[in-house]
Order: C-alpha cells, then sequence, then structure tokens
C-alpha cells in the first residue's frame, strides 16, 4: 500500500548572515558624464527641432528675392560704372550714383543730411534740363509700373512707400538699363 503521509514541507534555507552586500556604485569619470551629458542634449535638441518644426508648419515662407539682398558688391568702389551712351540712360545711371554715395531719402526730395529721393537724385543730376528730367522720370515710372503694376501713381509716391532704399535704388538701375535699350 502507498504511503499516505504528507511528506515534510520543503522551504527554502534561512538567510544567512554571510551574504555579499551590494557594492556601492563607483563614480563617474568626467568623460563619461560628458558623454551622458551629450547624449541627454541630443536628445533635447531632437525633440525641440521637431517642436519648432511642427509649430511652424502654418507659417507661410515668401521667397528671398536676392536682388533686396545683395545690394552693392562686397568691396565697393564707390566710382560711377562707364555711363551709358544714351542721355536719359546716364541720367538715370548718375541719380542711381547719387543715392549710393550720398544717401536716400523719402518724404523730400533732399532732407537735412542731404540725402536725395529718387526724383531728387534726378533733378539734381539733370542740372536744369527739365526736358530730360521729365524723360528719365516717364521711363522711371514705366520701369516701376513694370515691376509692380498699374496702380502706382507717381515716382515719389512709389519712393515714399519704401522703408529703405535698396528697392528704389534697384528701381534706378532698372530703368537705366530701360532707357538705354530704348535709346534715350
Amino acid at each position: 500500500m502507498p504511503d499516505t503521509t504528507p511528506s515534510p514541507a520543503i522551504h527554502p534555507p534561512a538567510p544567512t548572515t554571510h551574504q555579499a552586500a551590494p557594492v556601492p556604485p563607483t563614480a563617474l569619470t568626467l568623460e563619461e558624464r560628458l558623454t551622458l551629458v551629450n547624449i541627454e542634449m541630443t536628445a533635447r535638441l531632437d525633440e525641440a527641432a521637431v517642436a519648432h518644426a511642427v509649430n511652424t508648419a502654418h507659417i507661410p515662407i515668401e521667397p528671398v528675392d536676392l536682388a533686396d539682398v545683395v545690394t552693392v558688391p562686397l568691396t565697393p568702389t564707390l566710382q560711377p560704372p562707364a555711363p551709358y551712351p544714351t542721355p536719359v540712360a546716364a541720367l538715370l545711371q548718375r541719380a542711381h550714383h547719387r543715392l549710393l554715395t550720398g544717401g536716400w531719402c523719402s518724404g523730400a526730395l533732399v532732407d537735412e543730411d542731404g540725402a536725395r529721393c529718387m526724383l531728387g537724385a534726378i533733378r539734381a543730376e539733370a542740372g536744369g534740363d527739365s526736358g530730360l528730367e521729365a524723360d528719365a522720370a516717364s521711363v522711371l515710372l514705366d520701369a516701376i509700373r513694370r515691376k509692380f503694376g498699374e496702380h502706382v501713381d507717381s515716382v515719389p509716391s512709389f519712393n515714399d512707400a519704401h522703408g529703405t532704399s535698396r528697392v528704389p535704388m534697384r528701381m534706378l538701375d532698372q530703368a537705366a538699363g530701360l532707357a538705354d535699350a530704348r535709346g534715350l
């Protein structure tokens, strides 16, 4: 007959006082700490880049016209270029150079510092020839309207609509090329 007496329960051995104590952590070296900080900062920067991309994705971006950014050569000579052979083109070119060297202003033909608006520079360079001045202003207005539309009323209103000289200067230069192409 089989033995039906219960077998004694098996218990794990009682803990002894000779167990090994946990090893205390060793201090990290400077190189190890720098590596950990580098990993953490890289993760933070990656997270910030993603957040920036998400937060600015809805902002419309207009393309940059390099003519607005690059306005003069890196080493400006401030010497006038070779003059155009036609009188109106040469006048517009001289007016452009006058604004480049003497300064541009808005709201007046000439300000207290001697800076001039587009029309003031044309008038100064025309030397009293009102016909030449009128032809230059007409070509300049044509160049402006080609670029900005027929809604531009006059050269002075266009000049005064700008806060810096970049666009007015560029338009004087383009008008000189247009006058030369027309043989004026």
